[in-house]
């Protein structure tokens, strides 16, 4: 081995120990980094209509989009988590006190269809323990609710840090976005024209993922509150947020939180707002994501459905409540990555 290929070796490995210590440096910072990342990805169409506006001036541009991000975005965020805390909290003292009957619908079908009850009782179900079962699952899974969305209210002072962290970032990456990618763009080892592409392929798919994700969760979560408020189903903000998140994973969506309301309303006596839940749920709620998705999303740069429930799950275990957005950006890049490989060895293939 001569002398330059050691140095080449040991250049090598220093560059990746000491980008690795720096990751490692900054790990707990990487959330904020990548939501500074992802508004700047989002929002760059926006931001380069601000910039024409100013006449290309960066940083009065830069600032203006980071005042704009921060009214129709961050500060409606902070108002709703705020609601939902307060609601969750609200939800579980209800529920603990017994003034929400969880087990209504099986008093209901035990006052209507006794025969049913008789006949589970014979099959061996226990209906006197499955009523149990319901009300405590029901102060456990309201309390755990609680007790994160307060959790989150109480950690003000780190959000708080991440929250300015992500602002300063966000201004930095929307001034200077251009000169970073040229930096990552000379630096990375790929051959330019393949970054380039990797990179505007990178942020095509995240962007399109990114508002598919955010606006049909945010539409049909707030098409469920606006439901469950109008027929006076109790903490609407909350089971709104929870619908919009539901809404995000494939096989699953809302229906898993409207449609036990509308049974309870059934059960409760309520017949005609429980039918009207349902049909609200069915084809308003439900057909939300059917229009809206392939409009904002199209096509060509969709994530299939499988990946999507693959990576919000594994991105809801790694990074918590981000990763529902985390997730599905992370399979983005991988799904980006391997097309360009495939174009790249079609290509070799051909030649």
């Amino acid at each position: 081995m001569n002398d330059n290929m050691a140095q080449r070796i040991f250049f090598a490995a220093l560059l990746v120990a000491v980008s690795a210590a720096f990751v490692w440096l900054i790990h707990g910072f990487l959330q904020p980094i990548f939501w500074a990342a992802a508004l700047c990805i989002v929002f760059l169409p926006l931001h380069q209509k601000i910039i024409a506006l100013v006449k290309g001036r960066d940083s009065i541009a830069a600032a203006l989009s980071v005042i704009v991000i921060l009214l129709i975005v961050v500060l409606p965020m902070a108002g709703l988590v705020t609601a939902v805390a307060g609601e969750a909290a609200d939800l579980y003292d209800r529920i603990r006190g017994g003034e929400i009957n969880v087990s209504g619908p099986i008093d209901w079908i035990a006052d209507r269809l006794p025969a049913v009850i008789e006949t589970a009782e014979s099959a061996g179900i226990d209906v006197d323990g499955l009523r149990s079962s319901l009300s405590s699952s029901a102060v456990t899974i309201s309390q755990f609710i609680a007790t994160r969305a307060v959790a989150i209210g109480q950690d003000t002072i780190r959000i708080t840090v991440y929250f300015f962290i992500m602002l300063y970032l966000l201004y930095f990456f929307l001034r200077d976005g251009r000169k970073i990618l040229d930096g990552l763009v000379r630096a990375l080892p790929f051959g330019d024209e393949r970054e380039r592409h990797l990179l505007e392929r990178f942020a095509e798919v995240s962007r399109a993922t990114l508002k598919g994700t955010l606006v049909v969760g945010f539409v049909q979560g707030a098409i469920g509150g606006i439901m469950f408020a109008f027929f006076g189903i109790g903490a609407p903000v909350l089971w709104g947020v929870v619908m919009g998140l539901f809404s995000i994973i494939p096989a699953v969506g809302p229906a898993v939180v409207w449609l036990p309301a509308a049974i309870m309303l059934i059960a409760n006596g309520s017949l005609w707002q429980g039918i009207a839940v349902i049909v609200i749920g069915s084809l308003v709620i439900g057909l939300a994501d059917n229009v809206l998705r392939p409009l904002l999303v199209g096509r060509d740069t969709r994530l299939p459905d499988y990946l999507i429930l693959l990576s919000t799950l594994g991105g809801l275990t790694a990074f918590g409540i981000s990763g529902v957005v985390i997730g599905p950006i992370i399979a983005a890049f991988f799904l980006s990555i391997w097309e360009m490989a495939e174009e790249e060895y079609a290509d070799t293939d051909q030649a």
